[in-house]
């Protein structure tokens, strides 16, 4: 690959649209394998260009200019001051806010414009997409108002002053550090972005998730909360951070048990631009191209290199009092992170990692436990329950009942057991979601506008298609459409992360935000006749069961399948179903009779209610 010209699949763009699915899948995989996504040299070059440019230099140079710590470039002065770090969690916030960071440009699938974000949340009309429509007072509905607009931007004012306005002393922090002029960050100035947020929130998940809120909000709180913590307040703060740090490392490893994870290495190392070799690349799967499942090789670096690090370094630097065994486990969490960054996957969370990497260092060697930040230097016993009470609710829940708990805040970052979904719209159908407003169109469209060829631009939307069968979801998601999509070879499949991407801005691997709720109030705009726009869709498997929830969704008529497969039979299989479709488990289907959705041309399905015990096998 050179740095202007990628490395499309070598096929043939006039011929190849027409070869079958599993045909098609199977060539893109292979391609995948030895280059990942194809993207030239500048793509995540433009990536480090932004990180360098917009989040270091802008946002160190707001930091500590209006934090009195010196000058950007004088690190040694700033690198452990507390309210450094206190504004870059809100700088971070802040740009995730906007859609500048996290879910941003060609890899996560926004060529034009690269940005979601602000250009569809500040915009009237726009798709919402409310947690609890109804059930909270005032949520109901589905677009964006003038009222939702409003409390966006203020929700990016506030956090924007946050960055902005100087430290407040505090005694606590002068006490620990005789001689500190810079303060801290003022309370109020974060309890606003937080009361703005979850106000956010309840009128659209969607801003919620994309702001981090689950992981910057605990921070938030930690900050609002200085006044009123017990003890010395700013060593309490310190631990809150410590604290919420390490839940979000160890709900991470926690998350990678059991299969999926195996799966999400390959091709995370295939796409990225720092792995040298194709050997290397090969070196994560079992038998190229006969087999390509993960090897051990792969599934080594999954859970040596990745839960076991997530899990056991992070409680190491909880509880090490010796500066060796410290200063190891900091450098360890530094790597770990700069690994991923240097994979550029597809949600691309770069600053994110950044600030994690940051964190590590700036909580654990600026405040370490053998110098009067150990969590036996508290205020209270009672203000550490809490905090891992509050901090683990969620990540208990979410691992227990995917259904009830988004994939950020359950802290299932990378895990590779992901809600996720496939979307196949009959020929020509997929041109009824330009009826959604929106600043953008079909990614086919936007690749056309930038002149791509069609063909080519339709083959590499398909690659991403590709990227999910290699994954453990992606083996049931594929036998789904086999079973329910009429003539599927002609059938326009997409990614539902990417179909999600154009519709509302944003997506960060989380198919709570393309699920049914979605498709309603695409339906609502767009009016699908039955059988032109079905999406087989997948919650993430919870972690004392073998078996996914899966629901078929008609645009149309509603859901109209539900059940589950087993995941042993997903991993077991190649990514284009050589043996045929995976068992699969049907424990509901729409009767004969059943009242069905309005809908432009009211058609009821063919098939009625089937026992639990239902097996669909090849």
């Amino acid at each position: 690959m050179g740095f202007t010209t990628g490395k499309f699949p070598p096929v043939d763009p006039e011929t190849f649209l027409d070869k079958p699915l599993f045909e098609r899948t199977k060539a893109l995989a292979l391609h995948w394998v030895d280059y990942g996504f194809g993207s030239p040299k500048m793509i995540p070059t433009t990536y480090v260009v932004k990180l360098l440019v917009l989040y270091i230099g802008v946002g160190l140079s707001l930091i500590t200019l209006t934090s009195g710590v010196g000058m950007p470039w004088e690190v040694t002065s700033w690198w452990a001051e507390p309210i450094v770090y206190q504004k870059l969690v809100i700088w971070t916030m802040l740009l995730e806010s906007i859609g500048v960071a996290g879910s941003w440009g060609p890899i996560a699938g926004k060529f034009k414009p690269m940005t979601g974000g602000i250009l569809f949340w500040a915009r009237p009309g726009t798709i919402r997409m409310p947690p609890w429509p109804g059930k909270v007072p005032g949520t109901r509905g589905d677009s964006r108002t003038p009222l939702d607009v409003a409390l966006y931007l203020a929700l990016l004012l506030s956090l924007a002053v946050g960055v902005v306005l100087p430290g407040r002393p505090h005694p606590g922090l002068s006490e620990v550090l005789p001689g500190n002029d810079t303060g801290l960050v003022a309370p109020v100035a974060a309890l606003v972005p937080i009361v703005l947020v979850v106000l956010v929130g309840l009128r659209d998940k969607t801003i919620f998730i994309a702001a981090r809120a689950e992981q910057y909000g605990p921070a938030l709180v930690a900050f609002a909360l200085l006044p009123v913590l017990p003890g010395n307040g700013f060593v309490d703060m310190i631990l809150l951070l410590k604290l919420l740090i390490v839940s979000v490392w160890i709900g991470a490893g926690v998350s990678k048990f059991g299969v999926h994870f195996a799966n999400v290495v390959p091709p995370m190392v295939s796409n990225s631009p720092c792995v040298p070799t194709r050997f290397l690349r090969r070196l994560n799967y079992r038998d190229f191209p006969r087999d390509i499942r993960p090897s051990p090789v792969a599934k080594t670096l999954a859970h040596v290199g990745g839960t076991t690090v997530e899990i056991v370094t992070p409680l190491v630097l909880l509880f090490s009092t010796n500066p060796t065994v410290t200063l190891l486990g900091v450098a360890l969490m530094v790597v770990f992170h700069l690994f991923i960054t240097s994979t550029f996957p597809l949600a691309v969370p770069l600053e994110w990692n950044l600030l994690f990497a940051y964190g590590a260092v700036v909580l654990f060697l600026g405040f370490p436990a053998g110098d009067g930040f150990a969590l036996a230097d508290a205020g209270s016993v009672w203000l550490v329950l809490s905090a891992l009470v509050a901090l683990f609710f969620f990540p208990v829940l979410g691992n227990l009942r995917p259904d009830l708990v988004a994939f950020t805040p359950a802290m299932r970052q990378y895990a590779g057991n992901w809600a996720s979904a496939l979307w196949a719209f009959q020929p020509g159908c997929e041109d009824k979601l330009n009826q959604v407003i929106r600043p953008t169109k079909n990614q086919v469209q936007q690749l056309e506008a930038m002149g791509y060829p069609a063909a080519v631009a339709e083959i590499t939307m398909q690659q991403t298609i590709a990227w999910r069968s290699m994954h453990s979801q992606g083996r049931g998601l594929f036998s789904l459409l086999v079973r329910h999509v009429d003539g599927l070879d002609r059938a326009t499949v997409r990614e539902g992360e990417f179909t999600c991407n154009s519709l509302i801005g944003f997506n960060f691997g989380d198919g709570h935000l393309h699920d049914a709720s979605l498709v309603r109030a695409v339906q609502r705009r767009c009016g699908f006749a039955p059988g032109e726009l079905i999406v087989v869709w997948v919650e993430s498997q919870p972690i004392h069961k073998k078996t996914q929830q899966y629901q078929v969704i008609d645009a149309a008529l509603g859901v109209i399948e539900r059940g589950s497969w087993d995941v042993r039979d997903a991993v077991r299989e190649q990514p284009w179903l050589p043996n045929g479709p995976i068992p699969l488990t049907v424990s509901w289907r729409r009767a004969l009779d059943e009242a069905a959705p309005a809908t432009p041309a009211a058609v009821t399905p063919t098939a009625a209610p089937l026992p639990d015990s239902d097996r669909v096998a090849p």
